[in-house]
């Protein structure tokens, strides 16, 4: 059965479809069929490996509300075994329309079941929100992952986050796990970045990936050119810094 591994944080800007993106791409690299999956309104995850959100025929809006086989959706990217089930602004008025769907909660794990045994890792780029999308992607993951850009605010946000995913292994998916924490925009030159660090690994410990990733002109160019950083720019140290975080996932899921 592949992973389903969700990139979430409630806080918009800290590079969770950066790192949805390019996770995805490097376990590509790696040998491991990976399906990316937008699951958030704006598209971006979508543009970012390089399909034109608007002229998807069937896009993740039509597998959640619209009971559409997932299989229908499914792009094959430019990239080395990835592919993406798209997103566009459809999605954005499904929380309205989730509201009186029975089993609402679990409309995401159960349309992802007929190709669980396809891949080997399916990435969902979550809504920067902590709303019904997200809830119903947290119930049918198996684990998530965090960025968190090294900033004050980060750890104002991350209570609130821990303590929806509390809730969540509580009443829907008892076995959602933290898969990893990514440092995101790391400048280890300013001591804001290095004590917000430590309070993150305090409270994270081993959970924190060992490669942060650093503030990089060529990371922000790349979505606007459709590729991520490892075929943008093979040498940039984002690339480096995804290549062993994927390395990490991987290893902790063989």
């Amino acid at each position: 059965m592949g992973k389903i591994i969700a990139v979430a944080n409630q806080k918009g800007g800290v590079g969770k479809t950066t790192s949805a993106i390019n996770i995805a791409a490097c376990l590509g690299h790696f040998g491991k069929k990976v399906l990316l999956i937008d699951a958030d309104p704006q598209g971006n995850a979508t543009s970012g490996v390089g399909v034109d959100k608007e002229k998807v025929e069937s896009s993740f809006y039509d597998v959640l509300i619209g009971n559409e086989p997932i299989k229908k959706s499914l792009v094959a990217t430019d990239f080395k075994n990835l592919w993406v089930c798209p997103c566009n602004i459809d999605l954005a008025g499904a929380e309205v329309e989730l509201v009186g769907v029975s089993d609402r909660e679990f409309q995401f794990s159960k349309s992802l079941e007929p190709i669980r045994e396809e891949f080997d890792f399916m990435i969902v780029d979550c809504p920067p929100s902590l709303g019904l999308i997200t809830i119903n992607i947290l119930s049918g993951s198996d684990s998530i992952v965090i960025p968190l850009q090294c900033e004050y605010f980060a750890l104002e946000g991350l209570s609130q986050l821990m303590n929806t995913l509390r809730k969540i292994k509580s009443r829907y998916n008892e076995t959602l796990e933290v898969e990893g924490v990514i440092l995101t925009m790391y400048d280890g030159r300013t001591n804001l970045t290095l004590q917000v660090a430590g309070e993150i690994k305090k409270y994270f410990g081993e959970k924190v990936f060992k490669s942060p990733v650093p503030r990089s002109v060529r990371l922000g160019e790349a979505p606007s050119y459709g590729e991520p950083i490892l075929y943008y720019d093979k040498h940039s140290k984002c690339t480096d810094a995804y290549l062993k975080i994927a390395q990490e996932i991987a290893e902790h899921n063989q």
